[in-house]
C-alpha cells in the first residue's frame, strides 16, 4: 500500500472513530476531506517542472515502492 492510501485510510479510521465516539456528524467528514485535500494542496503546490521531475522519479521506479 503507498503511502498516499495509508495516509487516506488512517483519515477514514479517525473519522470513524469520531462519529463513534459522537462528535457532530461534520467534525468526521471534515477529517475526511482533510485527508483528501492535504496530499492534493502540496501537488498543487509544486511547479510544472517540480512536477514533471517527481513524475520521471516515479516511471523509474524511484518513488512510490511504499517502502
Amino acid at each position: 500500500m503507498s503511502s498516499k492510501w495509508r495516509w487516506a485510510v488512517a483519515g477514514f479510521a479517525v473519522a470513524i472513530i469520531l462519529w463513534i465516539v459522537g462528535i457532530p456528524w461534520w467534525a468526521p467528514v471534515l477529517v475526511i476531506l482533510a485527508a483528501l485535500a492535504i496530499p492534493v494542496a502540496g501537488w498543487m503546490m509544486l511547479s510544472s517542472d517540480q512536477r514533471k521531475r517527481i513524475r520521471r522519479m516515479r516511471d523509474r521506479g524511484q518513488l512510490g515502492s511504499g517502502r
